[in-house]
């Protein structure tokens, strides 16, 4: 089990590397962001990104694990690049204070989901329903314009992904019982869900603390 949750934090933790390294390199050409964020080209990626996970997530057990390695190291590049513009939109310093923040409120909650020993499967429903009760309210508040409800919206997600945090990690040491599973593919799977994790709630953390950057 340990052995195992050492690859699953360690291909995640190579993900998210790859997305900042790519995201801070590409934010430094100040061209190449605005080409990203004004063209047809942002929403190819967008498109490309969410079809990779997708992908990822339902075929992850049927590949082969160089493949399975391979497709989630390209879907952390091609994040890189939609997450490009936080690294425009927020001060740097402001980034990194915010992904320590992240980093020690996921590592606990991490640490929650692997010891504890209560049935965390049963606040999966009420999980996904915050969430989509969340994104709801999210598309409802671009009409609105409301900081307030937007705040609220930032804060619900806060909370619904630091309980996924602990259902994926505890989800991850059940799934491991299975033995018919590749190891490798188990890794990537597990990296995968708990990097979508790890990003969503860095990104709802800096939009509730983050300081937006004067010059972008």
């Amino acid at each position: 089990m340990n052995k195992l949750m050492s690859k699953v934090f360690g291909w995640m933790f190579a993900g998210l590397l790859l997305t900042f390294l790519v995201a801070y390199y590409v934010s430094i050409h100040s061209n190449t962001v605005a080409k990203l964020l004004g063209g047809s080209l942002y929403i190819v990626l967008i498109i490309v990104e969410l079809a990779l996970a997708i992908f990822l997530a339902a075929r992850v057990f049927k590949m082969k694990p160089t493949t399975a390695k391979v497709t989630f190291l390209l879907y952390s590049i091609v994040s890189g690049f939609t997450f490009s513009s936080i690294f425009v939109t927020y001060e740097l310093t402001s980034i990194v204070y915010v992904f320590l923040i992240t980093s020690v409120i996921f590592g606990l909650f991490a640490a929650i989901g692997y010891f504890t020993k209560l049935d965390l499967t049963k606040i999966g429903t009420y999980l996904i329903i915050g969430l989509f009760g969340a994104i709801i309210c999210a598309v409802i508040n671009i009409f609105m314009h409301n900081s307030t409800f937007e705040l609220i919206i930032s804060l619900i997600m806060v909370v619904v992904f630091i309980g996924f945090t602990a259902y994926d990690v505890q989800k991850i040491k059940q799934i491991s019982n299975d033995n018919t599973l590749p190891e490798d593919n188990l890794a990537i799977y597990g990296a995968l869900q708990l990097y979508l994790d790890f990003i969503n709630l860095f990104i709802e953390l800096l939009r509730i603390f983050g300081n937006l950057n004067d010059n972008k």
